[in-house]
C-alpha cells in the first residue's frame, strides 16, 4: 500500500474533476416492453434520449431519434410510456406527444396543441392515451384516442394539479392522484377512483369518480392497480410515515402493508415516480424503504403478509425508480452509492444484478469517494436533527490537524439528501473537506412530523439546525472551527444568505446557486406549482408581510461580511436572474468580495458541459482564495 503524502486539507489534487461531473449522464425512468425490452432515460447536457436494450445482449441502441424526451409539469419526470409495439413519449422542444417505434426508429406526431404535459399512460387495450395536461393555469388530465383523428381533450378536471394517472385492466377505470392551493402534495392530497363510459362519437368519458384515500393533512402517491385487477395499492401518510395499503376492490376493505418507522415514497415535485409494483401473477408487492437516507429493496408476499428484504450482490445505499420485467423475473432499477455513480441495473428475485449501463465511462478507484456516515444533533430547542457527516478522503493525501467543513444544504426546502453518488460533495472531500449534508428540520426521509416542522419556520429553523451542526462537529473536534464555508442551491441558497445575515464570521464564506434573496418580488410572478408554498412555509400573504420583510436576506444585506460565491441561470424561471442580481449590488455598496457567474442559456439547475466545467473551474479558484489561502 502506497503512504499518503501530508498536504494542506484543501489543496489535495483530486482526479475528481470537473470534466468528470459534467459529463455524467442522468439515468432515469426505466420502464420494459412487452417483448422483455429495457427502455430509459437518459440526459447528456441538455438533450434526454430514450435508449433500449436486452438485458444479457450488451447492445444499446437510442430509439427517439432527435426528439428530446422529457414531461414539463412539476419539476419534471414521466417523460414517456411503454406500449405493445411503440412507446408514447413527450418532445420538449414542441409540448407534444408522440409515438415512437422502437424497431424503425421513426416518430409519428399524436398531438398538436399541447402547451405543457406528462405522465403519459396507455389504454390495457392500447386504444387511448391518458395524460397530465396544463396550459400554465389550468390543470386536467387528457385522453387521446390513438386510432382517430379527433384532438386530446380533458376528461377530469377541477383540481389544481395531477399526478399519477392509472389504468384499471378492464379498461373501464382509472385512478389518480390531485391536490389544489395552497397546499403541495406531502401536505395534502387526494386518490380517486372512477368509473369510465362510451360517449357517442367522442370514445371514453367519465361517468363517476369516488375518493379513496387522503383529505385534510394525509398526502397520498403512486396508485397501482394489481394486473388481475382485484387490487388498488397506493401510499398513504395516515400514520406519520409514507406507508403502502392495499385496496380490495371487491370488498372495499384497506389494509396496512407496512408499518415500520421508514418512508415507502418521495416527495411528488416530480411527475410519476415509482416506489412499488405488483408482480405481473398479482401476489407480490417489490418496493423501495428509505431509513436514515439508506433505501433498500423488499418484497411482501400478499398472500402471506411476509415481508423480506432483497440482498443484492452488490451493496447499493440508493435505489429509485423500480420497474418489474412481463415475466416477474427482474427488477430494473437506477441504483448508486456515495463512492459508485449511477447506473441501470437489473436484480432477479435473488439479488443477483446486471449492470445495463453507467453513468460514467470513466473509472476512479473506489477509494477515492468519502463513505458517509448518518449523523444526529442536538437542536437549540432540545430536538434530534439529522445529516450526513463524509471525511476527507484521498488515497494519495493525508492532511495535519483538523480539516475545513463544508456545510451542503438542500434545496426544496422539502427534500433529503440521502447515501447516493453526489459529485458536489465527492469534490470537496477528495481534495481535503470534511462535508456535512444537513436534513434540517423540514426534510423529508423521517416522518410527517419531522417534516412538517418547517410550517411558518422557514429561514429560521433551517439556519439553526445547519449552525448547530457545524457547532456540533467543531466542538466535538472533527472539523476545523476556524475553517468552514457553507453551500446551498435554490430554498439552500436562501438558507446560506440567512445564515451570513444572522451569524457573520462564523463562516469563512458562502457558495450559493440560484438562491432566494427577496420573498417579496419572488411573490409576484411565482411558478404555478409553488404559488402558495410560502403561505406554508411562511405565512399567508398579505397579512404576513413583516415576516416576508424579516425572512428576505436583501433586507439586512449591511449585515453580510463574509465573502460569497453567486452561481445563476440566465433562463432560471423558478429563482430568476434578478434574485442574484440584488445580492451583488448589495454586495457591490457595501464593498463585501464576492464572485458572481451567470450562465444565460441555463435554468433552474445546470446542465450543460460547458457550464458544470466553468462552475467548478471558478469554485475552486474562490474557495484557495478565501478558505485555504
Amino acid at each position: 500500500m502506497t503512504e499518503k503524502k501530508i498536504k494542506s486539507f484543501g489543496l489535495w489534487p483530486s482526479k475528481i474533476t470537473a470534466d468528470l461531473f459534467a459529463n455524467l449522464l442522468k439515468i432515469s425512468e426505466p420502464v420494459w416492453g412487452q417483448d422483455g425490452a429495457l427502455f430509459w432515460r437518459e440526459r447528456s447536457s441538455s438533450l434526454t434520449k430514450i435508449n433500449m436494450a436486452v438485458p444479457g445482449s450488451g447492445d444499446i441502441h437510442q430509439v427517439s431519434g432527435d426528439l428530446n424526451i422529457g414531461g414539463e409539469l412539476l419539476y419534471g419526470g414521466g417523460g414517456y410510456t411503454t406500449q405493445e409495439n411503440s412507446l408514447i413519449v413527450i418532445d420538449k422542444a414542441t409540448h407534444q406527444l408522440y409515438r415512437i417505434n422502437p424497431e424503425k426508429a421513426t416518430a409519428d406526431q399524436l398531438t398538436s396543441s399541447l402547451l405543457s404535459a406528462a405522465s403519459p399512460r396507455s389504454s390495457p387495450d392500447g386504444k387511448y392515451i391518458i395524460f397530465v395536461h396544463s396550459d400554465g393555469d389550468i390543470d386536467a388530465i387528457y385522453i387521446k384516442g390513438l386510432f382517430d383523428s379527433l384532438p386530446a381533450r380533458p376528461l377530469i378536471s377541477g383540481s389544481d394539479f395531477y399526478n399519477y394517472p392509472r389504468w384499471h385492466p378492464d379498461n373501464s377505470r382509472i385512478a389518480w392522484i390531485s391536490w389544489d392551493h395552497p397546499h403541495m402534495p406531502w401536505n395534502e392530497s387526494y386518490l380517486w377512483l372512477a368509473e369510465l363510459e362510451n360517449s357517442n362519437g367522442v370514445g371514453l368519458d367519465l361517468a363517476s369518480k369516488k375518493l379513496v384515500a387522503g383529505g385534510s393533512g394525509i398526502s397520498v402517491l403512486q396508485p397501482e392497480f394489481s394486473p388481475d385487477g382485484r387490487y388498488l395499492a397506493y401510499i398513504s401518510e395516515q400514520d406519520g410515515w409514507w406507508q403502502i395499503f392495499l385496496l380490495d376492490l371487491q370488498t372495499w376493505q384497506k389494509q396496512q402493508l407496512t408499518g415500520v418507522n421508514a418512508e415507502h415514497g418521495l416527495p411528488a415535485w416530480l411527475q410519476d415516480q415509482q416506489s412499488f409494483q405488483f408482480s405481473p401473477d398479482s401476489r407480490r408487492i417489490y418496493f423501495l424503504r428509505n431509513q436514515q437516507g439508506i433505501r433498500t429493496l423488499w418484497s411482501l408476499d400478499l398472500v402471506s403478509n411476509q415481508e423480506r428484504m432483497i440482498q443484492l450482490d452488490e451493496t447499493y445505499t440508493w435505489l429509485e425508480d423500480i420497474s418489474i420485467s412481463p415475466d416477474g423475473s427482474r427488477l430494473a432499477l437506477v441504483a448508486s452509492t456515495a463512492d459508485l455513480p449511477a447506473r441501470l441495473i437489473t436484480v432477479n428475485l435473488k439479488g443477483k444484478t446486471e449492470i445495463i449501463r453507467h453513468s460514467t465511462p470513466v473509472h476512479i478507484p473506489r477509494d477515492s469517494f468519502s463513505i458517509p456516515e448518518p449523523t444526529s444533533w442536538i437542536s437549540q430547542e432540545g430536538q434530534e436533527i439529522h445529516g450526513l457527516f463524509y471525511s476527507p478522503q484521498n488515497p494519495r493525501y493525508c492532511g495535519e490537524g483538523k480539516p475545513p467543513l463544508t456545510v451542503i444544504i438542500h434545496s426544496g426546502p422539502t427534500r433529503q439528501k440521502w447515501v447516493d453518488f453526489q459529485p458536489r460533495t465527492q469534490y470537496f472531500t477528495s481534495r481535503g473537506y470534511a462535508v456535512l449534508e444537513v436534513n434540517y428540520r423540514g426534510s423529508t426521509g423521517y416522518g410527517r412530523e419531522y417534516r412538517q416542522a418547517l410550517e411558518g419556520n422557514w429561514g429560521v429553523i433551517d439556519v439553526d439546525d445547519c449552525l448547530s451542526g457545524a457547532t456540533h462537529l467543531a466542538d466535538h473536534g472533527r472539523v476545523d472551527r476556524e475553517n468552514m464555508v457553507v453551500m446551498g442551491s435554490s430554498s439552500g441558497g436562501l438558507t446560506v444568505y440567512q445564515i451570513l445575515v444572522k451569524y457573520p464570521g462564523v463562516f469563512k464564506a458562502g457558495i450559493v446557486l440560484y438562491g432566494i434573496v427577496n420573498h417579496l418580488s419572488l411573490l409576484q410572478n411565482p411558478p404555478k406549482f409553488e404559488r402558495h408554498y410560502s403561505d406554508w412555509l411562511i405565512g399567508p400573504y398579505p397579512e404576513a408581510e413583516d415576516l416576508y420583510h424579516q425572512r428576505s436576506p436583501i433586507f439586512f444585506a449591511d449585515n453580510i461580511q463574509d465573502p460569497i460565491a453567486i452561481f445563476q441561470g440566465g433562463k432560471d424561471q423558478i429563482v430568476p436572474q434578478d434574485q442574484a442580481e440584488q445580492i451583488v449590488s448589495a454586495l457591490e455598496k457595501n464593498q463585501v468580495s464576492y464572485l458572481y457567474r451567470l450562465y444565460p442559456e441555463e435554468g433552474h439547475s445546470f446542465k450543460r458541459i460547458s457550464t458544470l466545467e466553468d462552475f467548478y473551474s471558478h469554485l475552486g479558484i474562490f474557495l484557495e482564495k478565501h478558505l485555504i489561502g
